[in-house]
């Protein structure tokens, strides 16, 4: 079968007594162009990248004023003191503790609504300064957990307050004052004279 040109010569095969011819199947040469599957994925790879929620840093924002140790004249009747002790148990007390008006033990489940509460009382309404004391052993989980009760509670108070209208007509804004203060040996002694 030397030098070419001649006919394909198919081998016959028999199948259960018969005489079968192969056909020659015919080859349609093609070619895939990838560049089209290329833009495609790097499609669907930028928008997975821009619609996937990011592992977000767990931060709390706080605003500090540029005065920190400035002194503040207060009305005591305008004060709100939140106490953590080092054993995490919350306190509080409105105005000046003493005998008569002495700090009380309170579940971190209870404080949005004391918040509430004591924000919307109508002699100190939009000008209770909550003052937040913590013992420097304190779990610092539960002084967030305290944070986010607080921030909690500024949404019904906002509510509250801006149906109220001021002088020009206007409904009224909130006007939250906040401060971290450490727990100090006076407010220890506090709580140990009530047998805390």
């Amino acid at each position: 079968m030397a030098g070419g040109g001649g006919a394909l010569e198919i081998p016959e095969r028999q199948k259960r007594g018969k005489i079968v011819r192969r056909k020659k199947k015919k080859r349609i040469g093609f070619r895939i162009d990838l560049t089209p599957l290329v833009d495609i994925t790097f499609l669907l790879l930028t928008f997975f990248m821009f619609t996937t929620t990011m592992l977000k840093p767990q931060i709390m924002e706080m605003r500090i004023p540029p005065e920190m140790y400035a002194k503040v004249e207060v009305r005591a009747s305008e004060l709100l003191t939140l106490m953590l002790t080092a054993d995490n148990k919350l306190y509080w007390y409105k105005g000046i503790a003493d005998q008569n008006n002495p700090p009380q033990e309170i579940p971190i489940s209870k404080l949005r609504a004391l918040a509430v509460e004591k924000n919307l009382e109508p002699t100190v309404k939009n000008r209770l300064i909550t003052v937040l004391k913590i013992s420097p052993d304190a779990n610092y989980a539960r002084v967030v957990e305290i944070l986010d009760e607080l921030n909690q509670a500024e949404i019904p108070i906002t509510e509250a307050i801006s149906k109220e209208v001021d002088e020009k007509g206007e409904p009224m804004k909130r006007q939250r004052k906040f401060t971290i203060a450490p727990l100090t040996e006076e407010d220890l002694k506090l709580l140990q004279g009530e047998g805390k």
